[in-house]
């Protein structure tokens, strides 16, 4: 028997080291993904002043993603997501000026059998349920759902769409249940600790959310109670969407920067559908309301009608009117033509 030469070694051990390399090349991944919208258009709220402007981010918010996942074996990932919003009008990072630059996500998880674990800074299964009961999904500027619950002023929910110091668990599929449980802790800053869950239920045609949350800050009501109900149910030429909801605010607890008595109840509901145009598009319309009683008295509505065409798989293109109505104030009109995409 013939030994071997040495370059045939040499061969041997640079391909299995390649292999390996590959192995592990194949072993985890690196995604880099985003979304960026803008509109132009004349916008003005009910009590406001009219503005012509281009505006980012308005049908969804615009942001930049990167997300790492590493197969663990055993069917066990790990995963590291972090995704910061960006203004496409003005080149500046966030949603605002001051906005942390990781504030969409930032945190490292873990993903099996047993569902998923994550740590760090997590969108909150309220707001998750609050995109997906409503045609609008997570518009800041149309969503009459989203402009109610996080920004009209009336029934504005205490907290940001995402919890700082928070660890989230999300349950595996169970049939057609869902479950997502997230808390924050305060760290001695004045705020927290909070708690927010929800449960899901998607079967066929029907979709039900089910979600609540409790918040605790210094800077506001100091306790904060909200729960929400939505669903939706596609009967194939239209889907329907229905969301009622509760917040609660008390100024009881020691500390709170409220005077007392300024407890408030604010209820907010919605209802909208999505109609399909063709091949390609799709009309959508939804009606919001969130009236508060108690220390405040007021009520709040938007009404929003769009038009929403898709050029392609990632690229639509939209019209809006959305009507704004604050309590005491003229009903004010918003006209907006925008492109988002997806990448």
């Amino acid at each position: 028997m013939q030994i071997a030469s040495r370059p045939f070694f040499r061969a041997t051990a640079l391909a299995a080291l390649a292999a390996c390399s590959l192995g592990s090349a194949l072993a985890q991944t690196a995604q880099v993904y985003g979304l960026a919208d803008v509109s132009v258009g004349s916008f003005k709220e009910s009590g406001g002043k009219r503005t012509e402007q281009m505006a980012s981010g308005r049908m969804a918010t615009s942001y930049l993603g990167f997300r790492a996942t590493e197969d663990l074996g055993g069917g066990l990932q790990a995963i590291v997501t972090l995704e910061h919003f960006m203004r496409m009008d003005s080149g500046e990072a966030g949603r605002f000026a001051g906005d942390a630059f990781w504030s969409r996500n930032a945190n490292v998880g873990l993903r099996g059998s047993f569902g998923l674990i994550r740590l760090g800074r997590i969108g909150t299964p309220f707001f998750v349920n609050t995109l997906s009961y409503n045609p609008f999904l997570d518009s800041f500027g149309f969503s009459p759902a989203i402009r109610t619950i996080y920004q009209g002023g009336i029934g504005k929910l205490a907290g940001d769409s995402g919890w700082n110091n928070a660890v989230g668990y999300s349950t595996p599929r169970l049939g057609a249940f869902t479950g997502h449980v997230l808390v924050s802790a305060g760290e001695g800053a004045g705020e927290g600790p909070n708690v927010g869950g929800s449960l899901q239920y998607a079967g066929g045609a029907l979709a039900v959310g089910l979600a609540a949350q409790k918040v605790q800050t210094a800077f506001s009501a100091g306790e904060e109670t909200a729960w929400q109900l939505g669903a939706s149910y596609d009967f194939g030429p239209v889907k329907v969407f229905g969301q009622v909801g509760r917040i609660e605010e008390d100024d009881t607890r020691t500390g709170s920067a409220v005077a007392a008595g300024s407890d408030t109840r604010d209820r907010t509901l919605q209802a909208g559908f999505s109609l399909p145009v063709g091949a390609v598009g799709k009309v959508l319309a939804s009606y919001g309301e969130a009236k508060t009683t108690g220390a405040r008295d007021s009520k709040r509505s938007f009404t929003t009608l769009a038009y929403d065409h898709q050029l392609s798989k990632r690229t639509d293109v939209y019209a809006v009117v959305m009507f704004d109505k604050l309590k005491g104030q003229d009903r004010a009109a918003t006209t907006a033509l925008g492109v988002r995409h997806n990448f």
